[in-house]
């Protein structure tokens, strides 16, 4: 990996503010990406104040563009400024090549195809690349709905069917989920854009649904609190009325006690303002839709259903 190049050289003169102005950043992102990879040193002004320079700035344009492709900032924030570039171009290049939709649906096939088989051998890392690769080839939201979503249906019915073990289902779950998280967050917030709330009810601890929903909604310009699994009522409605969110989208993959989760979504919804919508989805919320259906709460069975029911939700405000 090229080494970082020698940026203190240039006249550090903007405040932090200025760089998330200038680069989408926010300045938690920022901070994290400084003081977790590295991936700019700023030096401290008179009052102890961040200072970045113009080539700082350019460095984390670059960063921000190859993780909006798809890339992990791990992976990224160790390469030079010139290789960065470089590999920005790469991507871009890539998404005006991108192929025809026969050819789209055969790699689609491929990459779900490929990830089976990598799970059944517990070949983590094959497994990990893999997944990034199909991510930075297809783009976050055709992944989460043609690669993600399918590939999570097949290892669930496999699961049950008693074809995959446990430890196969989890690692890919996990995988997963780091990945579309880390896309996720890679999306900063916007001014004036619609909050949603992202999590699981209490009992229900597979996040991945609640990630890939994050995920999706953020591609769609929303900003997204994502608090992951296993949430009661109470905490749900409190942190979406702190934060003012329009909507609260819930995640439901297995339901193990039927009247638990109706009446844990029951409260949900008797605790929040009739101006925060509900949607609830997974294949567990999908086997209580009637019931749900009775609380206000909608339930959506798919990706692609969710995201329509986000863009009603900003075309009506």
């Amino acid at each position: 990996m090229t080494a970082l190049p020698d940026t203190q050289n240039a006249t550090p003169r903007h405040p932090i503010a200025v760089v998330t102005e200038r680069t989408g950043l926010s300045q938690d992102v920022l901070r994290v990406w400084e003081r977790r990879y590295g991936a700019v040193i700023p030096v401290r002004g008179p009052g102890g104040q961040r200072l970045y320079s113009d080539a700082d700035i350019e460095r984390l344009n670059l960063l921000y563009a190859a993780t909006r492709a798809g890339r992990s900032i791990s992976r990224v924030a160790g390469l030079s400024t010139a290789d960065l570039a470089a590999l920005v171009d790469e991507d871009s290049a890539a998404r005006q090549r991108r192929p025809t939709a026969a050819v789209a649906v055969s790699q689609v096939r491929d990459a779900v195809g490929d990830a089976m088989a990598l799970a059944r051998a517990l070949d983590s890392a094959s497994l990990d690349e893999t997944l990034r690769r199909s991510v930075a080839t297809l783009g976050i939201s055709t992944f989460i709905e043609s690669v993600a979503a399918p590939l999570l249906r097949l290892v669930g019915d496999e699961w049950h069917a008693g074809h995959l073990t446990l430890a196969q289902e989890h690692l890919v779950s996990s995988l997963l989920h780091d990945i579309v998280a880390e896309s996720m967050r890679s999306f900063t917030s916007q001014n004036g854009a619609p909050r949603l709330l992202v999590t699981t009810p209490a009992g229900e601890r597979h996040a991945i649904g609640a990630a890939l929903v994050g995920a999706a909604a953020a591609v769609e310009g929303w900003n997204v609190l994502y608090l992951g699994p296993d949430l009661p009522a109470t905490e749900i409605a409190d942190a979406a009325v702190s934060a003012s969110v329009r909507l609260v989208a819930v995640s439901i993959v297995y339901v193990e006690h039927r009247d638990a989760v109706i009446e844990e979504m029951r409260a949900l919804r008797s605790r929040l303002p009739s101006t925060i919508a509900v949607i609830a989805g997974g294949s567990g919320a999908s086997a209580i839709a009637p019931e749900l259906a009775k609380i206000g709460v909608r339930v959506e069975s798919s990706i692609a259903g969710l995201l329509a029911e986000l863009r009603r939700e900003r075309t009506a405000a």
